[in-house]
């Protein structure tokens, strides 16, 4: 297929006043060789992406309001209710009684990374607040030696357009799912992390401690990281399976869809609410374009078939 008139038609809607908002996914960073698990039944070293939250539908309580994407704004945690002020995930709550909090696993020693028992169990699997009660030693050597491959990952020549684009457009927006940095690595603008940060930590309890949430960037990871201020095990600051997005996040990206251009890349386009970001926008007027090998979304006025950073590179090279 053809894809120089689809990329010159996009070109041709850049300026530098434009309003462009940007949807990225697993396959931005799959060039960059980020593990993607798409499709996996168990773990194997040649994966290439990430996502907690991005390769599943939401839970029952998690689920997104269609409705936004007419007209209306995102919602958060049930169709009906306002995003609160905090973020009501599932670490802010006790454990049940048949998720007992394993405090044995998480005072055990030194994390094992590539050959731990996580291998034996699926993303979805590992990726909930369950699983890390259950056993955090081997969540966390999951973690680790997925922080190891994206510390040696660099960003593509995807990240390395957008972030171009995020510094010459000042309406420029850029929303991710993916959870590995590599946009900011590549000195993008104004970047929404929609399923938080691989590099963030926090406390599994979520004590009352003055340090909510923390960087930590060390490579391997020597054993089960601790919150500094009450001594327990801290958990991976990013969106589990199960879990909400954080209302603030839901808030800024729905300002974001007030756009002229929205740009999907590198997403499957089937996983909510991150899904229907795209809808939302176009109900709002914005010209809403797809890159992607394998298109998914439906509310799109252009499809670009083609890999983020080939088609992303081509239409930086007709614009300047």
């Amino acid at each position: 297929m053809d894809l120089e008139e689809p990329i010159a038609s996009l070109a041709a809607r850049w300026s530098a006043q434009a309003r462009w908002t940007v949807v990225t996914g697993a396959g931005v960073s799959a060039a960059s060789g980020v593990p993607t698990f798409r499709g996996s039944t168990a773990f194997d070293a040649s994966l290439s992406h990430d996502q907690d939250s991005s390769d599943r539908r939401p839970s029952a309580g998690v689920a997104y309001n269609r409705e936004a994407a007419s007209g209306g704004r995102l919602r958060g945690a049930t169709a009906s209710d306002p995003p609160s002020s905090r973020d009501q995930d599932s670490s802010d709550r006790r454990p049940s009684a048949g998720v007992a909090y394993n405090r044995e696993a998480a005072s055990g020693g030194r994390l094992r990374g590539t050959g731990g028992l996580w291998r034996n169990s699926r993303p979805e699997e590992l990726a909930t607040p369950e699983a890390f009660r259950r056993d955090p030693q081997i969540v966390w050597e999951w973690y680790d030696w997925r922080r190891q491959l994206i510390a040696a990952a660099r960003p593509n020549r995807a990240h390395e357009v957008l972030a171009s684009w995020s510094r010459l457009q000042d309406g420029f927006t850029l929303i991710t799912q993916n959870v590995d940095g590599l946009h900011e690595r590549a000195g993008t603008r104004n970047v929404i992390r929609f399923h938080g940060s691989i590099w963030e930590l926090r406390c599994l309890e979520s004590c009352r401690g003055p340090v909510r949430q923390w960087d930590d960037a060390r490579v391997p990871l020597p054993e089960v990281p601790r919150c500094p201020d009450c001594g327990g095990p801290a958990r991976p600051g990013v969106v589990w399976f199960g879990e909400p997005i954080d209302p603030d996040t839901l808030r800024q990206s729905d300002r974001a869809l007030d756009c002229d251009v929205c740009l999907v890349v590198g997403t499957s386009s089937l996983v909510y609410p991150a899904a229907g970001l795209a809808a939302v926008a176009r109900e709002r007027g914005a010209y809403v374009v797809e890159i992607n090998p394998e298109p998914g979304a439906s509310d799109v006025d252009l499809v670009i078939a083609g890999k983020a950073e080939e088609v992303l590179a081509r239409v930086e090279s007709l614009i300047h």
